[in-house]
């Protein structure tokens, strides 16, 4: 477990069940007869709590996309179910914002695949106007054009970014299915979005001082966190 950690700076926030799932990668690639069995899910957190290496996430996200109540609005499509048989078949998506040294937020905005968590498309900006999100979903397309083949449901919340004109012509053009929460403030409805945000900021927050950071840098970290680590 400590060999785990000590593999890169980010693997310190590990919790038990990606801890399990990497010591059963190593048993599968290890070329060891005598590699020792690996314990139940269970007896790993038992292992890391003793140790001392339990992380408990210490804030809930919070949203800062704000609802356009005369815009026209989608369906929830997905109703909270997050699982995904295949690539490019269920999507969600937001923008979180991350304080910067130099007096600015750095604004966030991904396109997450239920079926694997991965990152299709990331862009940041100074601001979360309308063209942040238009440029993510362009971005994705561009990186994975299976999205537009595969008529893939993309959600997101009722933010006036996902409900402008401008957005909504770029979905149509590419053939792409609309899903929104179903009221606003129901956060849930996007808690798979929810979910990966809050974990990437709270262990980037554990390696690094994010506050000292101008936005420039803060980029590239949370570039190399979601589209690489």
């Amino acid at each position: 477990m400590l060999e785990i950690i000590s593999e890169d700076e980010c693997n310190d926030t590990y919790g038990s069940m990606r801890i399990w799932a990497a010591l059963v990668l190593k048993k599968e690639l290890s070329e060891e007869e005598n590699f020792p069995e690996i314990p139940h899910e269970r007896t790993v957190y038992r292992i890391m709590e003793r140790e001392g290496l339990i992380h408990t996430p210490k804030k809930k996200p919070n949203g800062i996309t704000k609802e356009d109540k005369e815009a026209q609005k989608s369906d929830n499509l997905l109703k909270q179910d997050f699982v995904a048989e295949n690539p490019y078949e269920k999507c969600v998506t937001d923008i979180t914002e991350i304080p910067c040294a130099d007096d600015k937020n750095l604004y966030v905005s991904a396109i997450f695949d239920c079926f694997n968590n991965e990152a299709l498309g990331l862009t940041m900006a100074d601001n979360m106007r309308a063209e942040l999100v238009v440029d993510t979903l362009a971005q994705a397309v561009k990186m994975h054009p299976m999205l537009s083949y595969n008529n893939a449901i993309i959600h997101s919340d009722r933010g006036s970014q996902y409900t402008s004109v401008m957005y909504k012509n770029f979905i149509e053009k590419y053939k792409i299915i609309q899903s929104m929460n179903s009221a606003a403030g129901r956060c849930h409805d996007n808690a798979k979005c929810e979910s990966m945000w809050a974990r990437g900021k709270s262990e980037i927050k554990a390696c690094y001082n994010t506050k000292r950071m101008k936005c420039s840098e803060l980029s590239e970290l949370v570039f190399r966190y979601y589209m690489s680590y």
